[in-house]
């Protein structure tokens, strides 16, 4: 079996084996490799888009992030150029691999002309996004969140000095001054506490579910002109 379609079936063993996953020394013998080689080809999905998380505990392993469908929509040509931009526009936005896999199918539903006039006009919004790769610890960030789960991280302070296996709850993303952080119960402090996403060395989930906290008694009122962002009704 070449690289290629290897890499497709771990895909589809990943699909099939759905919230239990599968551990690094399972995908190896299955597809008779090293389990080193199973790390470098998850690596190789990490980097098309595809959301391989980490599964902690004895023997580690692998898990697809959960994902919903919803209806066809159809969009104008105007539309589609809109939500291409937006969403190429901010990588580094939580959830961002959803949004990359949301935008490849947005623009391989475009006809060659729609693609051309979303590329020339995406040409002319310039922003400073600074880095624009997203760490992978930072996609577990969001599935903990999203699982309400307790997340362990390896954490890298302002002064260089690590902390490993963290335990922290995710309670929510917040951008400021440039940076973006995990707001999170963290259970060594007692207390809700800032992570910048860029000092997460490493993140795995783990299956202890986060207990219920209220955002605002955990950290306090927002400032005025940080709001929460809102969906359209």
């Amino acid at each position: 079996m070449n690289r290629t379609d290897r890499l497709f079936a771990i895909h589809s063993a990943l699909q099939t084996a759905g919230p239990r996953g599968r551990t690094a020394a399972w995908l190896a013998e299955r597809f008779e490799v090293s389990p080193r080689t199973i790390k470098r080809d998850v690596a190789a999905l990490l980097e098309s888009g595809l959301p391989v998380l980490s599964q902690d505990g004895r023997g580690g392993g692998y898990q697809l992030a959960r994902r919903a469908s919803v209806a066809p929509v159809s969009f104008t040509a105007a539309e589609a150029t809109a939500v291409a931009i937006a969403l190429a526009a901010e990588p580094q936005l939580p959830f961002g691999a959803d949004g990359e896999a949301a935008l490849q199918k947005l623009l391989g539903a475009m006809t060659p002309e729609q693609k051309r006039d979303a590329g020339e006009v995406a040409g002319r919004v310039w922003m400073r996004t600074g880095d624009a790769r997203r760490s992978r610890s930072a996609r577990v960030l969001d599935e903990g969140l999203r699982r309400q789960v307790v997340v362990n991280i390896d954490y890298r302070n302002e002064r260089g000095e690590t902390t490993r296996r963290r335990p922290i709850e995710p309670m929510a993303f917040a951008r400021t001054r440039n940076h973006w952080h995990v707001l999170a119960f963290c259970h060594r402090r007692g207390a809700g506490r800032w992570f910048r996403l860029d000092r997460v060395m490493k993140a795995q989930l783990t299956k202890s579910p986060a207990q219920p906290r209220d955002l605002r008694a955990t950290f306090g009122e927002p400032p005025a002109d940080a709001l929460p962002v809102a969906l359209p009704r």
